[in-house]
């Protein structure tokens, strides 16, 4: 999801736009219903549980965000259908919440117009990198970095590895490191599957209680 940097990340670019802008409603609007109504009956029957996602290609790359959310890519950052997220996210006891769709920033100089959803709905996140390292005990950790930060230290952000990491004094080991990937520059969709009064397109959800740990710690 990487929701909440997401929305600073758009905040930043957008600047004095977002403010002169007329709020839009979280909750779907016109056609974007019909959408909405498709994927929670959809995805929330496929992907209903990690095991599911973990199937069907999806792992996790993230920490607990302050909504409560964990969030699973499939690397597949060109959603080609509403059945075809790239990303998935789940709390803390595994029950489904949501889903991102994302259209590289390279493919639409501008917010997608797909599936009925509004343009303004879509945000851009810069491009940046993750990864994912399990310590000697199998306890695993969540990371990012910036591309700048990555490439400087002379990673190839077409075949990144882990022995960047080692030289950016990141990991001990490159041997630790299970996931290393960059999170190319997007257009994201986030989508609530599970119902949330606050509206589909809402940042935060009032029925999912993030745990005292949330937004702590890596990514």
């Amino acid at each position: 999801m990487f929701r909440r940097i997401a929305l600073s990340c758009a905040s930043f670019a957008l600047g004095t736009l977002l403010i002169a802008a007329a709020p839009l409603s979280p909750k779907p609007q016109g056609s974007e219903i019909a959408f909405v109504r498709q994927i929670q009956a959809d995805l929330g029957k496929r992907f209903a549980t990690i095991a599911q996602a973990r199937r069907a290609g999806y792992f996790r790359y993230t920490n607990e965000d302050n909504t409560g959310a964990i969030s699973y890519a499939n690397l597949h950052w060109r959603s080609s259908d509403p059945a075809h997220p790239s990303q998935l996210w789940y709390d803390v006891h595994g029950h489904l919440l949501g889903a991102d769709f994302s259209v590289p920033v390279g493919d639409s100089a501008h917010a997608p117009k797909l599936w009925g959803v509004n343009p303004a709905r879509w945000i851009h996140i810069p491009a940046h990198f993750h990864w994912v390292v399990r310590d000697a005990m199998g306890m695993k950790s969540y990371h990012a970095t910036s591309l700048k930060a990555f490439v400087d230290a002379g990673g190839d952000p077409l075949f990144p590895s882990a022995a960047t990491l080692v030289k950016m004094g990141k990991v001990k080991s490159a041997s630790s490191v299970t996931h290393l990937f960059e999170y190319p520059s997007i257009w994201d969709l986030i989508v609530w599957i599970m119902p949330n009064p606050n509206g589909a397109f809402a940042e935060k959800n009032p029925l999912v209680h993030p745990t005292k740990n949330a937004g702590m710690g890596g990514m």
